[in-house]
């Protein structure tokens, strides 16, 4: 099989990944600094870095570079011509489902306010929402929407699904976002995971609140620029709704930001993927691809290419 050289952000990822592919040369380098080979064949950037780093790979001859991210917001405007782009898709669904089944759960039944009472020596109890018997809308319906709706078949809900465009698949229909303001006002509880493009941009708005049903769960895993904060702050500060944000625009979100001080609001600092499973699946992933170039074969998960 062909030699193949990755190169690293961390020491860890360097070491598992050694123990799966000891025939590969595995190069450590955290993008900060030049290129530590004139070619590489496999660049895996740092997690959650600015795609400023891909600036970096300008004179680096580079076959791919396997992202530690699904979304690839801003990454063509910064990579350089000629290497192919993959995303992480695989590491993070699993992960990121978690966080938000623990932020809809949160919020439904409380938590953080029996948290609160708690900290204040404090027994206080009180009637929530349940999850059972209520519709949850996952706008949005790729891996992370999958893994989010698997979940969520244990709970007795009932679960819409909108794509782009409408489908048939074996549990029934995925609407096209033409029903979005259709179900939004029908729905208790509303997940937003849709990659951000132009077309998402915003798309959580004054007319996406409004539209939202009165006492309705908000919850963004998806990028934090999907929503337009000040409608977010407009409408959680009127109390009519409930947000859990895991991404905010900006991010991270200032100290001090008003969303911070409302108790109908729950945020978690980005961190759908940091969990103990990452790294063995990004090692995983990244395995896959060496033994696929040395065959000759095409890498999986290709966003972008010349």
């Amino acid at each position: 099989m062909a030699p193949v050289t990755v190169s690293v952000p961390t020491p860890e990822l360097r070491d598992a990944l050694r123990a799966l592919s000891p025939g590969a040369t595995i190069l450590e380098w955290d993008m900060t600094g030049p290129s530590p080979a004139p070619e590489i064949d496999i660049v895996v950037p740092p997690y959650m870095s600015a795609t400023s780093v891909l600036r970096q790979l300008v004179g680096v001859k580079v076959r791919l570079v396997q992202s530690q991210m699904v979304g690839f917001d801003g990454v063509r405007e910064a990579l350089p011509p000629g290497p192919i782009f993959a995303n992480a898709t695989s590491v993070h669904e699993t992960s990121t489902a978690e966080l938000t089944m623990a932020l809809i759960l949160a919020s439904q039944r409380g938590i953080p306010e029996f948290v609160r009472a708690s900290d204040e020596g404090r027994w206080a109890p009180r009637w929530h929402q349940s999850l059972a018997d209520r519709t949850v809308l996952l706008v949005g319906y790729g891996g992370v929407a999958r893994a989010i709706e698997s979940r969520l078949s244990g709970f007795e809900v009932h679960v819409e699904r909108l794509a782009r465009t409408e489908r048939m698949d074996e549990s029934g229909i995925v609407y096209g976002f033409d029903s979005l303001h259709r179900l939004l006002p029908v729905s208790d509880v509303v997940v937003v995971v849709v990659p951000l493009t132009v077309a998402t941009t915003g798309l959580i708005d004054d007319e996406f609140l409004s539209l939202m049903r009165d006492g309705a769960l908000l919850v963004n895993v998806s990028r934090g620029r999907v929503a337009d904060t000040d409608a977010l702050v407009a409408h959680a500060s009127a109390g009519r709704l409930r947000l859990a944000l895991d991404v905010t625009d900006p991010e991270p979100l200032p100290d001090g930001h008003p969303l911070y001080a409302m108790t109908n609001v729950l945020i978690s600092p980005h961190v759908g993927g940091r969990t103990s499973a990452m790294l063995p699946r990004m090692a995983r992933l990244i395995a896959v691809q060496i033994s696929r170039l040395q065959r000759g074969d095409s890498p999986l998960n290709v966003v972008l290419h010349d």
